[in-house]
């Protein structure tokens, strides 16, 4: 018996070691480090030939004058030179960007927020308004520019066939009007995709939390903004920087109205007139390209320092 007691206690070690031993690095063949080339060498190598290869090229093309056929010639900071002090479009369209955002920063996004709430609390019908609330977002900006026009054209809207009376408004061709409508018609969408970003925020609160502020005697009112409204900071962040990537980038519903003039002009729309347009000026539509992607990367650096600061705080 003594003997089968110690010869149990050789083995163990013994066993031990092997498993040990099997649990070490795993080395990878040639095959294994084939497909792991080929699974991120090729999402690489479409990231940098449709995002930053055009980026670069078109940073560079910015300071050349170029119709797309002839020789290139390099202008310098002439095309910005142009952009800032000659180009009547310019500031214009800066204007309605800004004002795009603020739009939307202003009321879209604090409106689906309120919708969130209504239907977090759990109001009759509920699904049905989170349905229909819904429903414009998987609508495209150029598809809610045609419904805008059906709504709001001149002499065949549905809007002036009801308030219209002899003397029709003309919602998307006057200047000073076009651009509130179309703004209208972007909230709508926006507000939607807003609301289903809160509500997912809403149902993520722990209930506790609400419980803990209803016993210390807060109001509904100060458990939303002392308690919930603290807890959906990352769905805020989110939120906001979607609302600056759809100000940025609103091209599709401004184009399918009027193809963004007569009052709608966005910087979009001048890169995209001046690259692909009569004009065929690459070069200075590439300027504008240039001052687009750096107001865009200042809102995204922004946004970056200030995770960066909330990570080391925690």
């Amino acid at each position: 018996m003594t003997a089968a007691r110690d010869g149990e206690r050789r083995t163990v070690p013994n066993t031990c070691a092997r498993r040990a031993g099997r649990r070490g690095p795993r080395r990878h063949t040639r095959r294994d480090l084939a497909v792991l080339g080929v699974l991120l060498g090729i999402p690489i190598l479409l990231d940098l030939a449709l995002i930053w290869g055009p980026t670069l090229a078109s940073v560079g093309l910015s300071f050349t004058t170029w119709d797309g056929v002839g020789d290139i010639t390099w202008a310098g900071f002439k095309n910005y030179d142009n952009l800032f002090t000659t180009y009547p479009q310019f500031w214009p369209a800066v204007r309605h960007n800004l004002l795009w955002l603020v739009f939307l920063g202003v009321f879209a996004a604090p409106f689906g927020l309120l919708l969130a709430v209504l239907i977090d609390r759990g109001v009759r019908f509920s699904r049905f308004y989170q349905s229909t609330l819904y429903m414009p977002v998987v609508l495209s900006l150029a598809v809610v520019g045609f419904i805008a026009q059906l709504i709001l054209s001149r002499d065949q809207g549905a809007l002036n066939a009801v308030v219209g009376g002899r003397n029709p408004t003309d919602w998307l061709g006057d200047p000073g009007l076009n651009i509130w409508m179309v703004l209208l018609a972007a909230c709508w969408r926006h507000t939607g995709y807003v609301m289903i970003l809160y509500l997912a925020g809403l149902k993520s609160v722990d209930p506790t939390l609400k419980e803990a502020a209803a016993i210390d005697g807060a109001t509904e009112r100060q458990t939303f903004f002392r308690v919930v409204l603290p807890t959906l900071r990352p769905v805020n962040v989110i939120v906001g920087v979607i609302t600056v990537i759809e100000s940025l980038r609103a091209f599709d519903i401004v184009y399918a109205v009027n193809k963004g003039r007569n009052g709608l002009e966005l910087l979009s729309v001048l890169v995209t007139d001046n690259i692909i347009g009569e004009a065929g000026r690459i070069g200075f539509g590439s300027a504008i390209a240039v001052v687009l992607l750096l107001v865009s990367m200042g809102f995204i650096v922004t946004y970056l320092v200030q995770e960066l600061r909330g990570e080391k705080r925690r």
